[in-house]
């Protein structure tokens, strides 16, 4: 009985505190598992949604339109209520100090950052200026690292924590082990003289305990071996618990396994999402998009083939079209084209929805898909949606089931195709309307060659009347007995000169018409491309606003075009106004400079410009001519100049020499200018073509350097206009020599011989309608603040009706307008204009065209002044016709002002603004 009870005693101590180490190890597993886990998934939870609230801020700030900001503001304001109930309840659970502070941490800076986060949901519903909400947006993000840095910090510490308790809960295990095996040797030699038999039967059992925890894999504890329970003892209780911790063990195991796959799968899409992303770029045409896409989505994918499918069409004839497939040749890859509804893949495309087709037996041909009849093992049809439409379909079928990994990469890759897709289709569209402009221009230089044609033909009808001429004056000094012969053929003559005239007439009035139709289409490319390249108001991006600004660009050479051909008529029809006055010869080389040096450094040659002493430096002459006939000669010598230099000599001129070319006499102080290049040179039987209208060198200068050939012939017609002469000296491949001679003319051509004719004719409309704009503007003078708006925008809430018959204008003049917070009112007709003004709509001003079908501007505006109560409403003559008495003839029929097209939006708000201020 002493022996029993001592090994009773034993048994007792030993049991108890082999329980109480068990229980200390479970606790420790437990701690591990359910409470430390928990906290690092409780961080985790609050970090996702802490970074869904981010992106959906930033998703508002940048993207949204107004329906899916008020989403998103309402998504942030349901996550910012979900991570205060976060950090409320995982505060509770916190049992340490630093594990305390960490999170105080944490949700001061995440206090800091709601406070930003709630200024910019402010701003953004308010409609603040950007520049506010990018400031918030950057403080925003520092505080965001804060953020992130403080969760990490307790999410490390927690799972520092955890570690820590394995490696106790591992040390207190093995301590465990040891003193098993010390205890049961103890017993063994204690009870060994008191019972065999408990001995055999005790040390089988521990025999059974020791050979399971030997065979642990502490390396994997995935799968741990468990002790058969065979007593209701202690031993057998040992046995419960340490299954009862393999359990936990293989728990926790297993979640851990669970916790990395899924940062794994995490991984795996986003990389492939940004190695497709990284594919958008540079690609400007939607085949070659996707091609790109469907070439790099099926292999990531596991398919075997696929296909896309492109929207083309609206309405009835909207259709999605085949443009490229994977693992075919473009024909047997799926159908061509199908419409909303048709088979499978067109009711996917109907409903806007992703369809997964997976165990498809071997037998099943009912259901038709963009592929055709097929038997894979999975097929995917999904659409692309970009604003709630569906603009593309993709589908693809693989030999295996799609696995839930790539249904989520699939759904994340196309919801960025979709805008993709929009944005190359935008590209497109810009390339396409480019194209259309280049059109354009060259349909208006065959025109140019029409009207050269037409105008050569006058020229020789009036060297034919020089001949009939000469020849009268002969027969007339041979002999009197013929003078009803020549009577009769005065009468000709005099007839002949007549045809002449009207025929000048009609010739003016073609010249009038074409410039109306040739500067109405640039009228709306010139205001439309300007508003989009406008950096300030423009939502396109950089490369479209530079497409717009080349748009632009060549609507101005145009625009330039069309004045040099008109100033040439001018010229030739003795229509164009000169007028001299004093001119400062000592600023023109620092004009030069200022004009042409960064041409000069752009192609990387040469300046160099010499003014002698002995040059007055009070000149009389046309100084706008002047500076012309210069600015051409320079703009030809860098064209044609590749490398060297390019001079000018600016000096006295020997009269003598002058005397060469031109008749001097009736003029004083010639001036000689020389600009001199080392350019590709002229030959001799081309130097007197080079000053002939729309004519170069050769076909071949033509076609490398551009140009219409205009700016020579311009030059020699003005310089005699001004009493000069231009000649060139060149040799074929050493460059040019254009010497520019003029005399000082105080009193005009008073005094100048026959051969230096005069014009007498006003200036063209565009010049007064220049001088209309620059009268009214010192008449009315008024005093605006910095923005140019006069207390206030002094267009906000004007009414403004436009009047015009061409469309094009009437869209660009229309957003031009709005733009300024005007209200527009349109009119295609004088008949129209009178009925919205009949109606009693409360219109500020109306901006006219002239060249109107039915009832023209002059007529409308005659009607419209006969009425007393319109009698000072403004009218803003606009007209395309750049004619001489265009302006008097407007403000005759009652215009209050005149601007000629093309309009530039600048002075045709400065003209509006005068008038609706007064």
């Amino acid at each position: 009985m002493l022996g029993f009870g001592l090994i009773l005693l034993f048994l007792a101590i030993l049991l108890s505190f082999m329980m109480f180490t068990l229980n200390n190890l479970k606790s420790s597993m437990t701690e591990i598992v359910e409470n430390r886990y928990e906290k690092v998934q409780a961080s985790m939870e609050i970090r996702q949604l802490f970074s869904r609230s981010d992106r959906e801020i930033l998703f508002a700030a940048d993207d949204a339109n107004k329906e899916e900001r008020a989403n998103s503001l309402e998504i942030i304001k349901e996550n910012h209520s979900l991570i205060e109930s976060q950090i409320a309840e995982l505060s509770g659970t916190l049992n340490k100090v630093k594990a305390k502070q960490l999170l105080k941490e944490f949700e001061t800076q995440y206090t800091s950052y709601s406070i930003t986060e709630t200024e910019i949901i402010q701003n953004i519903q308010e409609e603040n200026s950007s520049e506010n909400i990018s400031r918030l947006m950057r403080d925003q993000r520092e505080k965001r690292t804060k953020v992130i840095s403080a969760m990490d910090d307790f999410k490390d510490y927690q799972e520092g924590v955890m570690k820590e308790t394995l490696r106790n809960s591992k040390q207190t295990y093995e301590d465990m082990i040891s003193f098993t095996i010390f205890a049961v040797i103890l017993s063994i030699l204690v009870i060994s003289v008191t019972m065999v038999w408990m001995i055999r039967s005790t040390s089988k059992d521990l025999q059974s305990i020791t050979k399971v925890i030997k065979n642990i894999d502490f390396k994997n504890l995935s799968v741990v071996p468990r002790i058969s329970v065979r007593t209701k003892d202690e031993i057998g209780d040992i046995a419960r618990s340490f299954n009862d911790m393999a359990e936990s063990l293989e728990a926790y195991n297993q979640k851990e396994k669970d916790f990395t796959e899924k940062i794994s799968e995490q991984n795996w899409i986003q990389t492939r999402v940004a190695d497709i992303a990284t594919m958008y770029q540079r690609i400007v045409d939607v085949e070659v998009l996707a091609d790109r896409f469907i070439t790099r989505l099926a292999p990531m994918m596991g398919a075997s083939i696929g296909a896309i499918y492109v929207r083309r069409g609206e309405g009835k004839d909207m259709r999605f079209v085949k443009i490229s497939s994977f693992a075919g040749d473009g024909e047997d890859a799926g159908r061509r084209e199908f419409r909303l509804g048709e088979g499978l893949i067109g009711q996917c495309a109907q409903e806007g929805k992703s369809k997964f087709i997976d165990n498809i037996p071997e037998d099943f041909h009912l259901v038709t898909t963009g592929l055709g009849e097929v038997n894979p093992k999975s097929i995917v049809i999904a659409p692309v949606v970009f604003e709630d439409e569906v603009v593309a379909m993709v589908e693809l079928a693989s030999l295996e089931a799609f696995t839930k990994l790539q249904k989520s990469f699939l759904t994340r890759v196309l919801d960025t195709l979709g805008i993709t897709i929009n944005n190359v289709e935008g590209r497109m569209e810009i390339e396409r309307l480019l194209k259309e402009s280049q059109a354009q221009t060259e349909e208006l230089q065959a025109q140019s060659e029409e009207l050269q044609s037409q105008s050569e033909e006058l020229q020789t009808q009036a060297e034919e009347l020089r001949m009939i001429n000469e020849r009268l004056e002969e027969r007339n000094r041979e002999t009197e007995d013929k003078s009803k012969e020549l009577q009769v053929a005065k009468l000709n003559l005099e007839k002949q000169a007549e045809e002449l005239k009207l025929s000048s007439k009609y010739k003016s009035e073609f010249m009038a018409n074409m410039s109306h139709e040739l500067r109405t289409p640039l009228n709306s490319i010139l205001i439309l491309s300007e508003m989009l390249s406008d950096p300030n108001d423009s939502k396109l991006n950089e490369e479209q606003q530079e497409f717009a600004r080349v748009i632009n660009s060549s609507g101005q050479d145009l625009l330039t075009l069309i004045n040099d051909i008109l100033d040439l008529s001018k010229v030739e029809v003795g229509k164009l106004e000169v007028v001299f006055d004093e001119m400062n010869m000592s600023e023109l080389p620092e004009l030069l400079h200022r004009n042409f040096d960064h041409v000069a450094k752009k192609k990387n040659i040469d300046f160099l410009i010499n003014k002698d002493k002995n040059v007055p430096d009070i000149f009389y002459t046309d100084e706008q001519r002047f500076q012309q006939i210069l600015k051409n000669l320079l703009s030809n010598a860098f064209k044609f100049t590749e490398k060297g230099s390019v001079s000018v000599q600016i000096k006295k001129a020997d009269e003598e020499n002058v005397a060469q070319w031109i008749q001097t006499k009736g003029a004083s102080n010639w001036i000689e200018i020389n600009v001199a290049d080392t350019g590709i040179g002229i030959s001799k039987e081309k130097q007197k073509l080079i000053f002939e209208a729309f004519q170069q060198g050769d076909g071949a200068t033509m076609r490398k350097y551009g140009g219409t050939g205009l700016g020579l012939s311009i030059c020699r017609e003005f310089a005699k206009l001004l009493g000069g002469w231009v000649i060139v000296d060149s040799k074929e491949g050493r460059g040019s020599t254009f010497t520019f001679f003029i005399p000082s003319m105080p009193e005009g051509f008073k005094h100048v011989g026959e051969a230096i004719a005069a014009s007498t004719e006003v200036a063209a409309a565009t010049h007064e309608a220049t001088e209309s704009f620059v009268e009214q503007e010192e008449q009315n003078v008024v005093i605006f603040d910095g923005d140019g708006k006069k207390n206030g925008n002094p267009f906000c809430n004007k009414t403004v009706l436009v009047v015009d018959d061409d469309h094009r204008n009437i869209f660009a003049l229309k957003n031009a307008l709005k733009h300024e917070g005007m209200e527009i009112l349109t009119a295609e007709n004088g008949y129209e204009c009178l009925e919205l003004l009949e109606k009693g709509n409360n219109i500020d001003a109306i901006l006219m065209d002239i060249m109107m079908p039915g009832m023209d501007g002059y007529e409308t505006m005659t009607r419209i002044r006969e009425q007393n109560k319109f009698e000072n409403l403004p009218i803003i003559a606009l007209t395309a016709k750049a004619m001489k008495g265009d302006r008097a003839k407007c403000l005759k029929a009652g215009a209050s002002d005149y601007v000629s097209k093309p309009l530039k939006l600048d002075q045709l708000l400065s003209v509006l603004r005068v008038w609706l201020t007064n």
